[in-house]
């Protein structure tokens, strides 16, 4: 015996990779299991990775940014390539005033015109005059970033199992419970919010931030990544249909990129996914424990950016509170 708690940690999303690597380094001898045979296997694959806290204050509680501001350094200390270049908010010129709204209810931004928005994405030249930079923002690829956080656990000491056969739970000092919407019938008013994403490849176009494009339904973010890759995706639709995309939800993503840049028309499809987000009705992530039992859910569109806190706040429940 080495005197380190045994954990097992239930589920490979972001929930349950940035749990157990802060679990095992305060000290946890961690095992991770996921019954989807890899890391990612449910809605964390088809994330955004956007890291912005002042972003999300547009349609967030105020707990989510105050809780959330040093999401983009916890991320920066455990993975390679975050980028760290900003937020940029913009709209199509009939859309123009929600640019006003999105600013009245956020802060740490800076208004830009026409030759900001040059400066700052020079293939968007001339296609927008008025948008906000938010610049104390970043992202992450979620799919390199889980596998990174891996390799850190590996790396202290940890282990990982996939398959359909789960460790006996019996033999762990504690169970932290990051399975989703898989656990909803023993957390109460737990919901799936759908998410939808394409992933496409277009050589013609190169951004350095993710990009919001600001609809008064919809909104849709384009989010670069490497390769001239691009994720385009939606968060915010309260359906637990979790079928493939619709024609009409394809073509609001496709006509949100060729908005952004009519380059996008040659881009190639590599990808498109739907998934859905476990979201309590207040739509904040919640660690809850019952006895040895803790559970990390309900993170909403909030997985990459709240994680790294949940992940504190169950490690102070394990280990107690560091000053």
């Amino acid at each position: 015996m080495n005197g380190k708690p045994r954990i097992l940690v239930k589920g490979a999303g972001v929930a349950g990779m940035t749990a157990a690597v802060a679990l095992a380094e305060r000290g946890g001898d961690v095992t991770l299991y996921d019954s989807g045979g890899r890391v990612g296997a449910g809605a964390s694959w088809m994330a955004g990775g956007m890291l912005a806290p002042w972003c999300e204050a547009e349609s967030a509680p105020e707990e989510v940014t105050a809780q959330s501001i040093d999401s983009v350094d916890w991320w920066a200390e455990h993975v390679p390539d975050v980028t760290r270049e900003g937020s940029l908010v913009l709209a199509p010129a009939r859309d123009v005033g929600e640019i006003a709204r999105f600013g009245r209810r956020t802060s740490h931004f800076q208004t830009v015109g026409t030759v900001e928005i040059t400066q700052l994405e020079p293939d968007l030249a001339g296609r927008f005059h008025k948008g906000l930079f938010f610049p104390d923002e970043g992202h992450v690829d979620p799919r390199k970033a889980l596998k990174a956080l891996l390799a850190r656990l590996e790396q202290l000491g940890g282990r990982a199992e996939f398959g359909e056969i789960s460790p006996n739970e019996a033999a762990f000092d504690w169970v932290v419970d990051c399975t989703g919407l898989a656990a909803r019938n023993k957390l109460e008013g737990l919901r799936g919010v759908r998410g939808e994403m394409l992933l496409l490849r277009c050589p013609d176009v190169t951004l350095h931030r993710p990009v919001r494009m600001l609809h008064p339904r919809i909104p849709v973010y384009i989010v670069p990544r490497a390769d001239h890759v691009f994720m385009v995706g939606a968060t915010m639709i309260e359906s637990e249909n979790a079928g493939s995309m619709t024609v009409r939800s394809m073509m609001e993503l496709l006509n949100a990129a060729w908005t952004l840049h009519p380059g996008f028309a040659e881009a190639e499809i590599l990808e498109m996914g739907t998934g859905l987000r476990p979201s309590y009705p207040d739509n904040m992530p919640r660690v809850v424990q019952d006895g040895k039992r803790i559970y990390i859910n309900g993170m909403y569109r909030h997985g990459f950016l709240l994680s790294p806190a949940r992940a504190r706040e169950a490690a102070d429940l394990i280990f107690g509170a560091q000053a």
